[in-house]
């Protein structure tokens, strides 16, 4: 989603108030908005926690700062800052975290992001946004740059079949139908999904849902997700994030507080540290997060 992250920037850049902080990441991909930005782009370097506090107070002065950096130098190493300087003071800094998940695979535990949002939305006065698809990112850009508060950008990439009408963008949207027992995942792994469960027959076949903005409270659950987990009693929720803190855990406390009472399986991230490492498709398979793991999971409940 790099490439359209930067032609979505770049697109903004004409407003005055823009300006994109880096830790000293984005080369061979983010030059035209560098172009685009002139002295309005910024190589904060390998200064993360130095560089959200400029963004504070950038923001603070009225202008529009996106802090840019791989995702768990752009929440974890400068955590302190985005919580004392930027969301105790309900900042409009927009952080975009590259490579969410197991995204940088091979890099090990010290470049995956799997714990990224969890951690963020225990804090105030921040959202969100986990794209689906690589076509959403213009809209998202577009939405983000409209809030008023601090909001996190977990940037993957979208994996759908080639011959996938790919839907406008929402904060939920239902990619297969079936009347199967709905399947609810956060952002890019849900079209990982999408040609396993398009083969299955319809009658078997799981609803899948993909969701894109958090926390939960801020949209609720569409209405036909609703009665899907109600009359199926289970949900299937899928998420390239460690089970604490999660979605699930987010979506079991509204399902409760709404008095549904529902089975939940959940496929989540398993570990940071594995015996070998490889690319974002092998740790989902390790993790069992994959396809064929998802089907196994679903056939086993």
């Amino acid at each position: 989603m790099r490439k359209q992250l930067c032609d979505a920037l770049v697109a903004r850049a004409s407003s005055p108030q823009m300006i994109f902080l880096t830790g000293d990441l984005g080369f061979m991909a983010l030059e035209p908005l560098q172009a685009a930005l002139g002295e309005r782009f910024i190589n904060a370097g390998v200064a993360e926690q130095n560089m959200v506090s400029v963004a504070a107070a950038m923001a603070r002065q009225g202008l529009e700062p996106w802090v840019y950096s791989i995702a768990p130098f752009c929440y974890a190493r400068p955590f302190e800052q985005i919580r004392n300087d930027v969301t105790f003071h309900n900042l409009p800094v927009r952080l975009i975290g590259n490579g969410g998940g197991y995204g940088y695979g091979v890099m090990g535990p010290t470049h995956h992001a799997i714990e990224d949002y969890g951690v963020l939305l225990t804090l105030p006065n921040l959202r969100v946004f986990v794209p689906v698809f690589d076509e959403d990112v213009p809209t998202v850009i577009e939405r983000i740059g409209q809030e008023a508060s601090a909001v996190y950008l977990r940037l993957g990439r979208g994996e759908q079949p080639a011959d996938y009408a790919v839907p406008d963008y929402s904060p939920w949207r239902r990619l297969v139908h079936g009347h199967g027992m709905p399947v609810v995942a956060v952002g890019p792994l849900a079209t990982t999904y999408i040609a396993a469960l398009q083969a299955l027959p319809e009658q078997e076949r799981p609803s899948l849902w993909a969701i894109a903005e958090l926390p939960l409270g801020s949209q609720g659950l569409p209405e036909a997700l609703m009665d899907a987990i109600k009359a199926h009693g289970k949900v299937c929720v899928a998420e390239e994030h460690v089970a604490r803190g999660g979605f699930a855990s987010e979506l079991s406390l509204y399902l409760m507080r709404n008095g549904v009472a529902a089975r939940m399986l959940h496929l989540h991230a398993k570990a940071h540290h594995y015996d070998r490492y490889g690319s974002q498709t092998y740790l989902r398979a390790q993790s069992g997060l994959d396809p064929q793991s998802l089907l196994d999971a679903i056939e086993g409940i």
